[in-house]
Protein backbone atom coordinates (compact mmCIF):
# COMPACT_ATOMS: atom_id res chain seq x y z
CA UNK A 1 0.00 0.00 0.00
CA UNK A 2 1.51 3.74 -0.81
CA UNK A 3 2.47 5.71 2.26
CA UNK A 4 3.36 8.96 2.78
CA UNK A 5 6.64 9.71 4.02
CA UNK A 6 7.03 11.95 7.12
CA UNK A 7 3.25 12.10 7.63
CA UNK A 8 2.60 7.86 8.46
CA UNK A 9 5.80 7.67 10.34
CA UNK A 10 4.16 9.90 12.77
CA UNK A 11 0.37 8.03 12.60
CA UNK A 12 -0.18 4.53 14.05
CA UNK A 13 -2.33 3.58 10.57
CA UNK A 14 -2.12 4.94 7.41
CA UNK A 15 -4.18 7.50 6.49
CA UNK A 16 -7.39 6.78 4.81
CA UNK A 17 -8.06 7.07 1.18
CA UNK A 18 -10.17 10.05 0.52
CA UNK A 19 -8.57 12.15 3.09
CA UNK A 20 -7.55 15.60 2.75
CA UNK A 21 -4.68 16.99 4.30
CA UNK A 22 -3.93 20.82 4.93
CA UNK A 23 0.00 21.55 5.21
CA UNK A 24 0.68 25.56 6.37
CA UNK A 25 3.67 26.27 6.39
CA UNK A 26 6.21 29.25 6.32
CA UNK A 27 7.77 30.34 3.30
CA UNK A 28 11.04 29.87 4.69
CA UNK A 29 10.66 26.36 5.89
CA UNK A 30 11.30 22.93 4.12
CA UNK A 31 7.60 22.60 3.21
CA UNK A 32 8.57 22.41 -0.57
CA UNK A 33 11.59 19.73 0.02
CA UNK A 34 9.49 17.58 2.10
CA UNK A 35 6.63 17.76 -0.55
CA UNK A 36 9.07 16.14 -2.98
CA UNK A 37 10.06 13.71 -0.45
CA UNK A 38 6.80 12.58 -0.02
CA UNK A 39 5.87 12.28 -3.59
CA UNK A 40 9.37 9.95 -3.68
CA UNK A 41 8.25 7.86 -1.06
CA UNK A 42 4.54 7.31 -2.87
CA UNK A 43 5.63 6.26 -5.71
CA UNK A 44 8.65 4.09 -4.53
CA UNK A 45 5.76 2.54 -2.41
CA UNK A 46 3.73 1.45 -5.84
CA UNK A 47 1.41 4.63 -5.47
CA UNK A 48 0.61 6.96 -8.62
CA UNK A 49 1.13 11.18 -7.87
CA UNK A 50 -0.53 13.80 -9.78
CA UNK A 51 1.73 16.54 -8.63
CA UNK A 52 -0.11 20.50 -8.75
CA UNK A 53 3.08 22.79 -9.13
CA UNK A 54 2.32 26.15 -8.02
CA UNK A 55 5.58 28.04 -6.89
CA UNK A 56 8.26 26.37 -8.94
CA UNK A 57 8.71 25.18 -12.80
CA UNK A 58 7.59 22.27 -13.76
CA UNK A 59 11.05 21.08 -15.15
CA UNK A 60 12.77 22.53 -11.75
CA UNK A 61 10.44 19.82 -9.96
CA UNK A 62 11.61 17.12 -12.22
CA UNK A 63 15.30 17.89 -11.59
CA UNK A 64 14.68 17.41 -7.79
CA UNK A 65 13.19 14.24 -8.19
CA UNK A 66 15.90 13.38 -10.30
CA UNK A 67 17.98 13.82 -7.22
CA UNK A 68 15.60 11.92 -5.24
CA UNK A 69 16.42 8.81 -7.10
CA UNK A 70 13.11 8.92 -9.62
CA UNK A 71 13.39 8.31 -13.66
CA UNK A 72 11.23 11.04 -13.93
CA UNK A 73 10.79 10.46 -17.75
CA UNK A 74 10.09 6.77 -17.23
CA UNK A 75 7.53 7.37 -14.82
CA UNK A 76 5.48 10.43 -16.82
CA UNK A 77 5.37 7.39 -19.85
CA UNK A 78 3.67 5.55 -17.40
CA UNK A 79 1.50 7.60 -15.87
CA UNK A 80 3.13 7.03 -12.66
CA UNK A 81 3.34 10.77 -12.17
CA UNK A 82 1.37 13.66 -13.64
CA UNK A 83 2.75 17.07 -12.77
CA UNK A 84 0.04 19.81 -13.16
CA UNK A 85 1.32 23.09 -14.08
CA UNK A 86 -0.54 26.02 -12.76
CA UNK A 87 2.91 28.06 -11.78
CA UNK A 88 3.01 29.34 -15.86
CA UNK A 89 -0.62 30.53 -15.18
CA UNK A 90 0.95 32.46 -12.57
CA UNK A 91 3.18 34.22 -14.72
CA UNK A 92 0.50 34.69 -17.57
CA UNK A 93 2.48 32.57 -19.75
CA UNK A 94 1.58 30.05 -21.10
CA UNK A 95 2.30 26.34 -20.43
CA UNK A 96 4.41 24.34 -22.53
CA UNK A 97 3.32 21.00 -20.47
CA UNK A 98 1.01 18.19 -20.70
CA UNK A 99 -1.00 18.83 -18.11
CA UNK A 100 -1.86 22.47 -17.00
CA UNK A 101 -4.23 24.90 -15.93
CA UNK A 102 -4.27 27.85 -18.16
CA UNK A 103 -6.11 30.40 -15.82
CA UNK A 104 -6.39 30.22 -12.19
CA UNK A 105 -9.74 32.11 -11.92
CA UNK A 106 -11.84 29.54 -10.18
CA UNK A 107 -14.75 30.03 -12.43
CA UNK A 108 -12.47 28.70 -15.36
CA UNK A 109 -10.89 25.84 -12.82
CA UNK A 110 -14.43 25.14 -11.83
CA UNK A 111 -15.81 23.87 -14.84
CA UNK A 112 -12.69 21.32 -15.13
CA UNK A 113 -12.93 20.27 -11.58
CA UNK A 114 -16.35 19.65 -11.76
CA UNK A 115 -15.93 16.49 -13.76
CA UNK A 116 -13.28 14.96 -11.42
CA UNK A 117 -16.51 13.95 -9.43
CA UNK A 118 -17.70 12.23 -12.08
CA UNK A 119 -14.50 10.77 -12.58
CA UNK A 120 -13.60 6.57 -12.20
CA UNK A 121 -12.05 5.92 -8.70
CA UNK A 122 -8.26 6.63 -8.35
CA UNK A 123 -7.08 4.28 -5.34
CA UNK A 124 -3.61 5.23 -4.97
CA UNK A 125 -3.72 8.37 -6.35
CA UNK A 126 -1.35 11.22 -4.43
CA UNK A 127 -2.89 14.48 -5.18
CA UNK A 128 -0.26 16.86 -3.54
CA UNK A 129 -0.25 20.95 -4.52
CA UNK A 130 2.64 22.40 -3.31
CA UNK A 131 0.73 25.81 -2.70
CA UNK A 132 -2.83 27.11 -2.93
CA UNK A 133 -2.07 30.42 -1.44
CA UNK A 134 -1.39 31.13 -5.40
CA UNK A 135 -5.07 31.44 -5.66
CA UNK A 136 -5.30 34.44 -3.89
CA UNK A 137 -3.88 36.49 -6.62
CA UNK A 138 -6.50 35.62 -9.10
CA UNK A 139 -9.24 35.76 -6.98
CA UNK A 140 -11.56 37.27 -3.98
CA UNK A 141 -11.47 35.90 -0.92
CA UNK A 142 -14.61 33.79 -0.63
CA UNK A 143 -14.38 32.95 -4.18
CA UNK A 144 -11.47 30.70 -3.51
CA UNK A 145 -11.90 29.39 -0.62
CA UNK A 146 -15.17 28.17 -1.44
CA UNK A 147 -13.75 26.78 -4.83
CA UNK A 148 -11.55 24.59 -2.65
CA UNK A 149 -14.30 23.77 -0.37
CA UNK A 150 -16.41 22.85 -3.46
CA UNK A 151 -14.55 21.72 -6.01
CA UNK A 152 -11.04 20.15 -4.60
CA UNK A 153 -12.17 18.75 -1.16
CA UNK A 154 -15.31 16.63 -2.92
CA UNK A 155 -13.00 15.61 -5.73
CA UNK A 156 -10.94 13.85 -3.38
CA UNK A 157 -13.35 12.16 -1.73
CA UNK A 158 -15.02 11.49 -4.75
CA UNK A 159 -12.39 9.76 -6.73
CA UNK A 160 -11.11 7.73 -3.23
CA UNK A 161 -7.63 9.51 -3.64
CA UNK A 162 -5.29 11.18 -0.95
CA UNK A 163 -5.08 14.92 -1.09
CA UNK A 164 -2.34 17.14 0.78
CA UNK A 165 -2.27 21.03 -0.09
CA UNK A 166 -0.48 23.44 1.17
CA UNK A 167 -1.42 26.86 2.50
CA UNK A 168 1.52 29.93 3.42
CA UNK A 169 1.45 31.08 7.05
CA UNK A 170 0.31 34.86 7.33
CA UNK A 171 -0.24 36.01 3.90
CA UNK A 172 -4.12 34.85 3.93
CA UNK A 173 -6.63 36.30 6.62
CA UNK A 174 -8.10 34.23 9.96
CA UNK A 175 -10.73 33.19 8.58
CA UNK A 176 -9.63 31.66 5.69
CA UNK A 177 -6.97 29.63 7.89
CA UNK A 178 -10.09 28.43 10.31
CA UNK A 179 -12.16 27.92 7.88
CA UNK A 180 -9.82 25.26 5.66
CA UNK A 181 -8.54 23.81 9.06
CA UNK A 182 -12.15 22.99 10.12
CA UNK A 183 -13.33 21.43 6.40
CA UNK A 184 -9.93 19.41 5.92
CA UNK A 185 -9.26 15.97 7.37
CA UNK A 186 -6.17 17.27 9.73
CA UNK A 187 -3.60 19.77 9.81
CA UNK A 188 0.41 19.64 9.65
CA UNK A 189 2.41 22.45 10.11
CA UNK A 190 6.02 23.07 9.17
CA UNK A 191 8.32 25.99 10.38
CA UNK A 192 11.81 27.20 10.84
CA UNK A 193 12.44 28.27 14.38
CA UNK A 194 15.50 30.66 15.18
CA UNK A 195 14.96 30.65 18.59
CA UNK A 196 18.19 29.25 19.47
CA UNK A 197 21.48 29.63 18.35
CA UNK A 198 21.20 27.17 15.62
CA UNK A 199 18.01 27.47 13.33
CA UNK A 200 16.29 24.37 13.17
CA UNK A 201 13.82 22.99 10.65
CA UNK A 202 10.57 21.82 12.47
CA UNK A 203 6.68 20.03 11.96
CA UNK A 204 4.22 18.55 13.55
CA UNK A 205 0.74 17.18 13.01
CA UNK A 206 -1.92 19.30 14.68
CA UNK A 207 -4.65 16.97 14.00
CA UNK A 208 -5.83 14.22 12.16
CA UNK A 209 -9.42 13.27 12.41
CA UNK A 210 -10.13 9.48 13.91
CA UNK A 211 -6.42 8.39 13.82
CA UNK A 212 -3.35 8.28 16.27
CA UNK A 213 -0.75 10.51 16.17
CA UNK A 214 2.46 11.38 17.71
CA UNK A 215 1.76 15.76 17.95
CA UNK A 216 4.90 17.43 19.30
CA UNK A 217 7.19 18.95 17.26
CA UNK A 218 10.05 17.01 15.38
CA UNK A 219 13.26 18.33 14.00
CA UNK A 220 13.89 17.44 10.23
CA UNK A 221 17.16 16.99 8.99
CA UNK A 222 18.15 17.60 4.92
CA UNK A 223 20.45 15.66 3.53
CA UNK A 224 22.76 16.32 -0.18
CA UNK A 225 19.93 15.90 -2.24
CA UNK A 226 17.10 17.45 -0.78
CA UNK A 227 15.53 14.38 0.68
CA UNK A 228 14.01 15.28 4.08
CA UNK A 229 14.01 12.94 7.16
CA UNK A 230 12.63 12.85 10.86
CA UNK A 231 15.59 13.59 13.17
CA UNK A 232 16.04 10.12 15.42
Amino acid sequence: MPRIALIEDLTDVPIPAGSNILITYDGVSEWYAAANTMVAGWIRSGGRVFYHVTVRPPESIRQQLVHLGLDTEQLETQRKLLIVDWYSATLGQKSQEKNSFESLKVADMSIILAKRTREEPLPGVLQIADSLSCLARFNEEKAWVDFVLSRIIPGTYATKSTGIAGLLKGVHSEWVYRTLEGAFDGTIDFKLDETGENPQNLMRIRNIRNLNFEGRWHQLNVDENFKVSLAK
